[in-house]
């Protein structure tokens, strides 16, 4: 009994998977909130009854694709601020962690940098918890820096919203690259570098 128990739940995050799958790559043209659940399931080759075993609603799919996007990356997120090196170690880290990742998992990267600001509420929201979850992380590694000595805590997290923001923006600046000339590549690091030096000489500056 445990083992028909087992092959059925194996079968059943297995559909799941699926179609998430086939929700990301249909995403890839288009916006959740135009996204029919008759299209996921037609692509995955499962009757449209056998979504709702799986998920509420295309929004509940779009918070389970939230999850699978930002879920894993809190440990990459606390190393690019790690203060292990100098400053210029710490951003080229930070860049090279971003970019692998955009490699990596293009269609989840557009997926978020599409839907951060779309229509769809609850998904809207799982991604800005994700990203205050960030936030609350990196204020926690930046407290650990010597450089936060006489930092309080309101200002540690304004500065973690920034690093936030702006591995947000470099992610979505990578995304355009995918494709693009290797000198196009190499200017959007130079920029994110720039941006990111810019954040830590304020941050020194800003207890003068």
């Amino acid at each position: 009994m445990s083992h028909t128990l087992g092959i059925r739940q194996a079968q059943k995050q297995k559909t799941r998977q699926a179609l998430l799958d086939a929700a990301l790559a249909l995403l890839e043209d288009q916006s959740l909130s135009s996204l029919g659940l008759r299209e996921v399931t037609r692509a995955v080759g499962v009757a449209p009854t056998a979504f709702y075993r799986h998920f509420r609603s295309t929004a509940d799919l779009g918070v389970a694709l939230v999850e699978e996007a930002l879920g894993s990356l809190h440990p990459m997120v606390r190393t690019t601020v790690s203060t292990d090196g100098d400053g210029d170690q710490r951003i080229r880290r930070a860049i090279e962690l971003i970019a692998g990742h955009v490699d990596a998992y293009p269609a989840h990267v557009r997926f978020i940098a599409r839907e951060r600001h779309g229509g769809v509420q609850p998904v809207r929201e799982a991604i800005h918890d994700q990203l205050a979850r960030f936030g609350r992380e990196v204020r926690d590694e930046l407290a650990k820096d010597p450089e936060s000595a006489g930092w309080n805590d309101d200002d540690l997290l304004m500065l973690a919203t920034l690093y936030v923001d702006q591995m947000l923006s470099t992610a979505s600046l990578f995304l355009e690259t995918l494709e693009a000339p290797e000198e196009e590549r190499e200017r959007v690091t130079r920029v994110a570098e720039r941006r990111l030096r810019l954040i830590g000489i304020g941050r020194r500056h800003w207890l003068d």
